[in-house]
């Protein structure tokens, strides 16, 4: 079962093969700042993404509601703790980020169904 933001996550890794190629020290510098930012502290690995998830409503960046709506079903965020977040996220962002918010709750859905589902 694949949707809008499976295929968006797809299509954005694929489209980052040339940055890849072209700009290895960037993608590996960016790889090694993600890794170290979500590596688990006084906070841990889902509370980072959650915010993550709440910067990318508020900057209303599509891409980043895949990739962290997929890692956060990979570490077992409850619907309950997403739609906490997204209140969050809303209030910070305001009325823009309400309307991401329910693209974003969208993305979540669609990867814990297909998770569920496999």
């Amino acid at each position: 079962m694949s949707t809008a933001y499976q295929d968006l996550t797809r299509e954005v890794s694929r489209n980052l093969t040339p940055l890849r190629t072209h700009n290895p020290d960037v993608m590996h510098g960016f790889g090694a700042l993600s890794k170290a930012a979500l590596a688990p502290g006084a906070l841990d690995e889902k509370t980072k993404e959650l915010i993550a998830m709440a910067i990318g409503v508020a900057n209303r960046c599509d891409a980043c509601l895949g990739f962290h709506a997929k890692a956060l079903v990979r570490l077992g965020a409850t619907p309950e703790e997403f739609r906490e977040m997204l209140g969050v996220a809303v209030y910070m962002g305001g009325g823009p980020s309400l309307m991401y918010a329910a693209n974003a709750l969208a993305a979540y859905d669609e990867f814990r169904k297909a998770a569920e589902a496999a």
